[in-house]
């Protein structure tokens, strides 16, 4: 007879989702406190041989452009963008430490 112990699916259910919901929320919010503090991550574009559709050049520099733009409109002042800086990578640490947090959950208690 196989028996389910329910209570033990629950938790491991509960923390897959909070820890899911950590990662996202602190990455979102740290890409935001990066858009804040001016250092807008622009990517450029990867060209692949089979890809449905590849931005020109042109369109990357006016991505750059409208960065470098949106960055010299930032109201806010050096400091206020330092903080925002670290405050970007404190919540990028936030997610490397759930992460790393729940590898080691599985190694050592494996």
């Amino acid at each position: 007879m196989i028996v389910i112990d329910w209570w033990a699916f629950v938790q491991v259910f509960l923390a897959a989702l909070v820890s899911a919901v950590t990662v996202v929320t602190f990455y979102a919010l740290g890409l935001r406190m990066l858009v804040r503090a001016g250092l807008s991550p622009v990517v450029a574009p990867a060209e692949f041989t089979d890809a449905i559709t590849v931005i020109s050049e042109k369109e990357a520099r006016r991505a750059e452009k409208a960065a470098a733009k949106a960055a010299k409109r930032n109201p806010l002042t050096e400091g206020q963008k330092k903080v925002a800086q670290f405050a970007a990578y404190g919540c990028f640490a936030v997610c490397a430490a759930a992460v790393i947090g729940g590898i080691l959950l599985i190694v050592v208690n494996h």
